[in-house]
């Protein structure tokens, strides 16, 4: 039986990858177990349990607080990369890379595919972790990158719990941003598309899986309380008036198209039966 080491493994995308994922023997990594800024304790765990895969999920996630601590988003999410590239390649693992839609800057009018070149972002966030898929490239000639979006799962924090906490019936209204768009992206529909990349250890390089479709924070947040039928009012605004640290990109799923090996389901069911499961 193939063996699947997953860094991260108590993170959100981490915990239903472990519990979702069939037919492998999964070896869940902590930062107890192979903390990824120390090379030595990486290399030390994968000449251990010698994976034939690596899911490299174990990140710095917090957008905002890579701004504030940013030796510790580089440290992380760059050097700790660097660290686990250079192991799975000494083992001879193939590397999926898990990476985000943080490293387009959003200036272009389209989606972004898998063929576009990203300009590293606009924050720290997005620089740390362009970095983080150059690393891999450059260590791991194995490799899948996978970039992924909008993240929400059961193992949170996610925009989706933020909009259920903050509909407890003490505000009459919620203002939600209404000009950028993105893809809605549960860990399950990510988790469903890596089971069936790992039957495909051909697919090398990089691959976007976000959900099918398109939709604005409004729009987001209209259909939970929507599917959760809460009686909540939601008022478009701009971003001026809630400033975050970047754009945020769409993506594109030129590759998934082009292999034909998994159809990622519309951001819109992949919701629902998040909420209703």
């Amino acid at each position: 039986m193939k063996k699947i080491a997953i860094t991260g493994s108590m993170g959100m995308l981490g915990q239903t990858l472990v519990k979702n994922l069939k037919g492998f023997e999964l070896i869940p990594l902590t930062i107890e177990t192979c903390d990824i800024t120390r090379g030595c304790e990486v290399e030390k765990a994968f000449v251990q349990f010698r994976p034939d895969v690596v899911i490299h999920c174990a990140a710095m996630t917090a957008v905002d607080l890579c701004e504030s601590k940013q030796f510790d988003a580089w440290k992380i999410n760059a050097f700790g990369t660097t660290n686990v590239a250079r192991a799975a390649n000494l083992i001879g693992a193939k590397l999926i890379s898990i990476s985000t839609d943080y490293v387009f800057d959003g200036a272009l009018d389209r989606p972004y595919h898998e063929y576009d070149q990203p300009n590293g972002g606009l924050n720290i966030y997005a620089n740390s972790k362009w970095a983080a898929e150059q690393a891999v490239r450059s260590h791991c000639p194995n490799h899948l990158i996978a970039r992924v979006s909008w993240l929400y799962g059961s193992h949170g924090p996610s925009f989706v719990h933020t909009m259920l906490r903050l509909a407890d019936g003490t505000r009459p209204c919620l203002k939600v941003v209404n000009d950028q768009v993105g893809n809605p992206t549960s860990t399950k529909a990510v988790s469903d598309a890596l089971q069936q990349i790992l039957m495909h250890p051909e697919l090398v390089g990089t691959v976007h899986l976000t959900c099918e479709g398109e939709a604005s924070w409004y729009d987001f947040a209209r259909k939970i309380f929507e599917i959760k039928k809460i009686n909540q009012d939601v008022i478009p605004c701009t971003s001026d008036e809630y400033p975050t640290p970047a754009k945020r990109p769409r993506l594109d799923k030129l590759v998934l198209r082009e292999c034909g090996i998994h159809q990622m389901p519309y951001w819109e069911d992949s919701l629902r039966e998040f909420l209703l499961s």
